[in-house]
């Protein structure tokens, strides 16, 4: 098979889950504060993109963190820049560790409108798509939030994502659609439904040989998108943390026979920048051992 024959049959078929480590501008100050980096470690965007992107190496390159467990990760745009031990990081993930990489497309996200928040413009996107595909990028994530049961603001949602998904596709790239219900939204339950709903019907308006991916809340309903997991265009659902507690998260993941993990927040969450390599991958593989399991073995 070709590497992207391979590629496709491990997203589509092999036990596992994905890694997300996408953290960007936003996001970065918090995760790095987590690991034990404070703010005045650093000085500017520069140094606190650097101090990420040697967390995100170490990471990769600990012993536990191979293609048996982690079956793809979703990178920021430096990091998919960026080099480990003088190999271009997508390279390095596949080619060493057996991880398929994706990168993390969006650049933020509008203001709330109608209880969601849209993508920001990607007006450069097809240059970024071009440089993922030359460096072996498999695959996009573009994420988006939903806060309330809002029909209306939903389907914007739903059809933003599956606009921005085409556009990858042209590319030859598998897009990951990411409406994420925010876990805090007043009617979670009433949100997923509509989401399940609006994203099925775009689903099926999609050529047969499409192929996409679609990251998601965990459902109050489980196995809410079992439907659209079997579609033959969806090479595979698989579920965000949201903020949950890693212990919450993998039970709630249990609960959904067709759905893996792609955690970020709950993978990285016990790690810490003062821990010896021992210490670290100790702990990073306990983790990745508690998710595999969960997206594994159902109850």
């Amino acid at each position: 098979m070709s590497t992207a024959e391979t590629m496709m049959s491990q997203m589509a078929e092999k036990g596992g889950f994905i890694a997300a480590l996408d953290q960007s501008g936003g996001s970065t100050p918090g995760a790095l504060k987590q690991y034990g980096i404070p703010e005045s470690d650093y000085s500017g965007e520069s140094e606190m993109f650097a101090r990420m992107h040697e967390m995100r190496v170490r990471i990769i390159t600990a012993p536990s963190f191979t293609g048996e467990k982690v079956i793809g990760a979703i990178l920021f745009e430096r990091t998919m820049d960026g080099d480990v031990k003088g190999e271009p990081v997508p390279a390095y993930l596949w080619r060493e560790r057996g991880v398929v990489p994706f990168v993390k497309i969006d650049k933020g996200l509008e203001a709330e409108v109608d209880g969601v928040q849209l993508m920001k413009p990607m007006p450069g996107l097809d240059d970024l798509l071009e440089r993922a595909v030359k460096l072996g990028i498999y695959g996009t994530k573009e994420r988006s939030t939903i806060r309330l049961p809002s029909e209306s603001g939903i389907r914007a949602i739903v059809q933003q994502q599956f606009a921005v998904a085409e556009q990858v596709r042209r590319h030859g790239l598998v897009p990951i659609l990411e409406p994420e219900v925010l876990i805090k939204s007043p009617d979670k339950a009433a949100c997923e439904q509509l989401l399940h709903d609006c994203v099925l019907e775009e689903l099926q308006r999609l050529p047969e040989d499409a192929r996409i991916m679609l990251k998601v809340t965990i459902p109050e309903v489980p196995d809410l998108y079992d439907d659209i997991a079997r579609d033959p265009r969806m090479v595979r659902v698989v579920a965000l943390s949201g903020g949950y507690p890693l212990d919450q998260a993998c039970e709630k993941l249990r609960h959904n026979h067709r759905m893996i993990a792609s955690f970020s927040r709950a993978l990285i969450g016990d790690l810490r920048h003062q821990m010896d390599d021992a210490q670290f991958d100790a702990t990073l593989g306990r983790t990745i051992d508690q998710i595999y399991d969960a997206s594994v073995h159902k109850v």
